[in-house]
């Protein structure tokens, strides 16, 4: 039978299950991921489940989010993940090495393995022709212990790419014209496989800007094949012995087809505050912008950089705005260095960070008040960049580039002929940056400072479930919006009290003191609650304020399965008219939740104050039901895979 690309990594790792679409399969997973912002929780887990070391073929723990050190937290933190990685077996990526995806992909991705990494832009390793996954903390601890990963079989797009691309137009606007004609919600439950005559005209840098924001679709994960491309950059890598060629068969049947002509592609944007309010930069010249920001794991390969150089050569940055450029990695930054594109970018006003995610997660770098901002990264959420009115675009690194000259968003068409950037032989391999674990690991003392918090228990989800709606919300809540991840927020990341004295924050400045006066209650959103990072915190802070259950008309995958591991339960409204039934301070009821969980798909919630009642689907498995019942996947996992309730 003719597999996919997608079918044949999951039918070489799978451990249990039917590969219906939809239905709940298991999968080992040969390497993971973390990083400082969600990795620090993902590490006190897996202490929490008491297993001496960590059993995958790979496992890296990056330090690349919490880099701006303000106070001794996240100093302390780091010191804490690389005694833990020495301890434990990981490999630990110092700060200053680099964003996690970006050094990924240079040095670990391999061809047609399996990643499982504590952050929603791992896809970008799709790139690669691995499947790489983004997931929660404790999923992740769970991986690293040898457990396999849980997820619904997901549906495989075919996205055929035909044609080149036009001069100026770039990789970002690839997935940015993906964005608009599938919105943010159109890749949940699905793989994005690549494929077409076109993907041979791209290099790994720019698959890996594809795979990365696929994230924002929503989706499981991107996949390009393994090709000769792929082998000439792991050549350039030092790494030629990883590659293995990986495609689809011939005649592979996909749930569905994209076709995309990369030829009649133009220079795109993504307007505040969504990735998927895209428009035609065309459409959008002419508009003041006063920052730019060129990088983030989407934009800060050498080959961005290097465009952007070329673009500055000889000229000075607009004087109305500032231009921030932070390098992927320290390879990219030695790189620029060697090549003289860091003297032009400096020459040309550019202000030069270090090699970290930085302004993306809104770690230094907000805009001014109300300002606008262009940066080629990949999420522009409503106060994402720590500036809660900043109208922040998101661009191609050339759109970047010709703003920072112009003063205003700028097509870059209109520059005229655009450099020619050749992409490198060979890359500087230096892995100095990157440490190995202790060779006698029982001599390696864990170093916590004072804000390395030990985890609360969760209890085990009562059977009859009555509490008051704390809140309510729209379509298209993200993390962000749940549990800001700003530079005042994430050095909290291993103190969960701490922490969720900042839940939803920027949505009702009243909520933690009113779930702490109600003693909890339930969430009520609209659809694609939850998108956006894969921010553990998001469902622990609610967890640990006491929130039993969210009732939405639709989840995005990462978020509820967070929930669903810190025990809180997601349910889906059947009738989305019922959504407007309900209101903050309603009294909702359960009765016989356990046997209602077991016995179907479906459950009755009781409006107590309103006298009705509506249906809901938990869309549970019956291992995600044992998970929920025993209070979250940490105690489930302590039960040895079984539930008291």
């Amino acid at each position: 039978m003719a597999e996919t690309l997608t079918h044949k990594i999951i039918i070489e790792h799978l451990v249990s299950g039917d590969m219906a679409t939809g239905s709940e399969i298991a999968i080992s997973m040969d390497q993971t991921l973390t990083q400082d912002a969600t990795g620090t929780m993902a590490c006190l887990q897996f202490e929490a489940m008491g297993i001496p070391r960590v059993k995958t073929q790979l496992s890296v723990s990056y330090v690349d989010h919490n880099m701006l050190q303000v106070g001794y937290e996240n100093a302390d933190d780091h010191r804490y993940l690389q005694s833990f990685a020495s301890k434990y077996g990981l490999l630990f990526s110092r700060p200053g090495n680099g964003i996690c995806h970006q050094v990924h992909l240079e040095r670990f991705a391999v061809p047609g393995q399996t990643l499982l990494g504590a952050d929603s832009h791992t896809p970008t390793a799709g790139g690669m022709g691995m499947l790489a996954i983004g997931a929660g903390g404790l999923d992740i601890a769970v991986a690293m212990g040898g457990g396999p990963f849980y997820l619904s079989m997901p549906k495989v797009v075919l996205v055929r790419l035909n044609g080149s691309l036009p001069p100026w137009v770039a990789a970002k606007d690839v997935i940015l014209g993906l964005l608009r004609r599938l919105t943010v919600r159109g890749g949940v439950g699905k793989v994005m496989e690549y494929g077409g005559e076109g993907i041979a005209s791209l290099e790994i840098p720019e698959r890996g800007t594809i795979t990365n924001m696929g994230a924002e679709l929503g989706a499981t994960s991107s996949v390009f094949p393994s090709d000769e491309v792929t082998r000439a950059y792991l050549k350039a890598q030092d790494r030629e012995d990883a590659w293995k060629p990986l495609s689809a068969d011939p005649g592979a049947v996909y749930d569905e087809v994209v076709e995309i002509n990369l030829s009649e592609l133009v220079p795109l944007a993504a307007q505040p505050h969504m990735p998927d309010r895209v428009v035609p930069v065309a459409e959008l010249a002419g508009t003041k912008v006063s920052q730019v920001c060129v990088g983030s794991c989407t934009n800060s390969s050498y080959r961005d950089l290097v465009r952007v150089a070329a673009i500055l050569e000889g000229k000075m940055v607009h004087p109305d705005l500032s231009l921030t450029i932070s390098p992927g990695s320290r390879q990219v930054y030695e790189m620029i260095s060697e090549s003289g594109a860091l003297t032009t970018l400096i020459s040309a006003g550019a202000r030069i960070l270090e090699a970290g995610c930085g302004p993306c997660i809104g770690m230094g770098q907000s805009p001014a008040y109300g300002g606008v901002s262009l940066r080629t990264f990949n999420r522009n959420f409503e106060g994402r960049s720590g500036t809660q009115n900043a109208q922040v675009y998101l661009a191609s690194a050339e759109v970047a580039a010709a703003t920072a000259l112009t003063g205003v968003i700028t097509d870059p068409r209109t520059l005229g002929k655009p450099p020619q950037v050749a992409q490198p032989r060979e890359y500087l391999a230096d892995d100095r940056m990157i440490i190995r674990p202790a060779a006698r690991p029982e001599k390696v003392s864990i170093q916590r400072g004072p804000n390395i918090v030990p985890l609360k228990p969760q209890e085990p989800l009562q059977d009859d479930l009555k509490a008051r709606v704390l809140l309510v919300v729209g379509d298209n809540i993200s993390t962000d919006h749940i549990l800001p991840g700003t530079a005042k927020v994430l050095p909290y990341r291993s103190n969960i009290p701490a922490i969720s004295e900042f839940t939803f924050e920027g949505v009702d400045a009243s909520f933690v003191a009113r779930a702490r006066e109600w003693g909890g209650g339930i969430l009520v959103g609209g659809n694609n609650y939850g998108q956006g990072s894969s921010r553990e915190h998001a469902a622990l802070a609610p967890a640990y304020l006491g929130v039993k259950a969210v009732i939405a008309k639709s989840f995005a995958r990462i978020h509820r399965d967070n929930l669903i591991n810190n025990g809180i339960l997601p349910l889906t409204l059947v009738n989305e008219a019922d959504y407007a039934t309900l209101a903050q301070g309603d009294e909702l009821q359960i009765d016989n939740l356990h046997s209602s969980l077991r016995s179907g798909q479906t459950l009755i919630v009781r409006n107590v104050a309103k006298g009705r009642g509506i249906v809901v689907r938990h869309g549970l498995s019956p291992r995600q039901v044992d998970v929920v019942l025993a209070g979250g996947l940490l105690n489930y996992t302590k039960l040895g895979g079984k539930t008291k309730a």
